[in-house]
This record gives C-alpha cells, sequence and structure tokens, in this order.
C-alpha cells in the first residue's frame, strides 16, 4: 500500500498581503526607454542615464550635467541669483518660478559660470529642461549675454548646453528679444578670436535653435536629440502632409549639414577636453580683429 501523500495547494495571498508587498516596492526605482521601450533598474543607468539598450540618453537636470562635465569642485557660479521679471504680469508667474526654484535648486532655466575641464579653464554654460522647459526668458537672456561678456573679458572658451522648447510666452516680446542680445555677445566673443562650442541636446527648438545654439564655432548634439525650430506636428498640420520619424533627429540634422558630429553621452567629457586643449594650444579659431 503506497504511503498517503500531501496534496500541493497554491496560497492565494490575502488582499492585505498584496497591499503590504505593494507598499514595500519604493517609487522610482523603474524607467522605460521612449526610444527602444527598454525597461531598466534605474540604479543601473547611472550616472550617465543612458539606455542600456539603444544608448538613449535621458535629460539630465544642470547639476547632474555639471558633475559630469567639468573637474571636481572646479565650478564658480555667475550671477547665482536675479529678481524675477514679469513685465506682463501675468498670473501666477512668480509663484511658479518660486516653487521651480525650490524644487531644482536653480533660479533660472540656465547655470552659468567658470570651470575646468582636465584643468582647461573654461566659461560654462548649462540649460535645464526641468525649469519650464528651458525656455528663454528675460534672466536667461541675461545670463547668457553675461556668460558671453566674462568669457571675453577673462579670455575664455565657452561651451553653453543647450536644452529648451524655445522663447518663454509668459514674458512675450521680452523673451524674444533676447535672441538678438545673446547673438550680439556671441559675436563680440567670436570677434575676440575666442572658441566657442555648442552642446545640443534634447530638446533643442525654437528661438534657442534660432539663434546662439546655431552660432557656434563647434555644433556638437547628443544621439538621438530633437533639434529644430517648429515642432513636428504643427509643420504636420500646416503642410498636410506626414514627415519621416527621424524628421528634427540630430542624426538627420547632421546629415543636412548643421551638426558637425555627434557624441555619446559617455565619451562627451574626454572630447571637450581634447577640443579645449586643440584651441587652447593654437589660441583659438579666429584671426583677431585689428
Amino acid at each position: 500500500m503506497k504511503p498517503f501523500r500531501k496534496r500541493a495547494y497554491i496560497s492565494i495571498p490575502s488582499k492585505q498581503d498584496i497591499e503590504k508587498r505593494q507598499m514595500s516596492i519604493p517609487d522610482g526605482m523603474w524607467g522605460k526607454c521612449p526610444h527602444c521601450h527598454h525597461i531598466f533598474y534605474l540604479p543601473d543607468i547611472e550616472p550617465f542615464k543612458c539606455c542600456q539598450q539603444c544608448h538613449y540618453p535621458f535629460r539630465l537636470s544642470a547639476f547632474e550635467r555639471l558633475a559630469l562635465t567639468v573637474d571636481l569642485n572646479s565650478f564658480c557660479e555667475w550671477l547665482p541669483k536675479l529678481s524675477i521679471q514679469n513685465p506682463l504680469d501675468f498670473p501666477a508667474y512668480e509663484e511658479k518660478i518660486e516653487t521651480l526654484q525650490e524644487k531644482t535648486a536653480l533660479d533660472e532655466a540656465v547655470l552659468i559660470g567658470q570651470a575646468c575641464i582636465n584643468e582647461l579653464p573654461v566659461a560654462i554654460g548649462i540649460m535645464d529642461t526641468h525649469f519650464i522647459m528651458g525656455s528663454m526668458g528675460s534672466n536667461v537672456g541675461e545670463k547668457i549675454t553675461y556668460l558671453f561678456e566674462q568669457a571675453l573679458e577673462k579670455n575664455l572658451p565657452v561651451i553653453l548646453f543647450c536644452a529648451s522648447g524655445g522663447a518663454r510666452m509668459q514674458e512675450g516680446i521680452l523673451s524674444l528679444m533676447q535672441m538678438a542680445k545673446v547673438s550680439v555677445a556671441v559675436s563680440n566673443h567670436g570677434q575676440a578670436g575666442l572658441f566657442y562650442m555648442a552642446v545640443l541636446t534634447d530638446p533643442t527648438t525654437g528661438g534657442v535653435t534660432a539663434s546662439f545654439a546655431m552660432e557656434a564655432d563647434m555644433i556638437v548634439a547628443e544621439p538621438k536629440a530633437t533639434v529644430g525650430f517648429a515642432g513636428k506636428r504643427v509643420i504636420e498640420q500646416t503642410i498636410k502632409e506626414k514627415l519621416p520619424d527621424d524628421f528634427q533627429s540630430a542624426e538627420q540634422v547632421q546629415k543636412n549639414g548643421f551638426i558637425d558630429c555627434i557624441v555619446k553621452r559617455e565619451a562627451l567629457r574626454s572630447f571637450l577636453g581634447t577640443v579645449l586643449s586643440i584651441h587652447t594650444s593654437t589660441g583659438g579659431c579666429h584671426e583677431k580683429s585689428k
């Protein structure tokens, strides 16, 4: 006679057990790549924040970008605090700015200052999409203008990481005026024989693309970054045609001759150091104005 066998049972957890288990899983631990849809564990993509499958570069804050780019403890910020401008008396605009200042630890959508890359001094600016999509208002224009003016005074090259949705609608025509204001500062810096590199990150659009982002001596972009002026859907609605999937991608813009090279984020710091060393040893890329 065969011994009695214990039957296998499937244990079904109670609702309380399921809720307890769900509460024990912390939020913000998993992410999904918008390009290849690969699901990944967030700590695995630190510090560069690039998809392990397709190398899509996720958006960085200004301070994250700074830590990846410059030498440790070499950064000295310029114009750290500007008063909030609301020329149109836009409703709740000041409150929105103050909330974002607390959230991002920035006073505006761009961080500027002097730093070193591989021990080479440089004036650096980093735009941050977490601050009203990096939009360019009066204070952003003032900061970027100051960046080039100080670089001119100190005889420094400029590296500017561009990331913006364009001009800031809450400030109306004054935001558009910043395009011309910054362009004059860029021109003066270039006429003095000093080097300027723009690094286009996702997204670089609108008035930023139409001004200082495309006025650099060397234009570099991160892979798969969106680079353009008007939005893709706006253009499709205007011309009544379907645009290709790679429209306004950095790769397509490079094919059309508007970007010099595309550099992966992991290699960007080394690339910047090499370019700076070349221009430091040669004394610049322009003929000095007499």
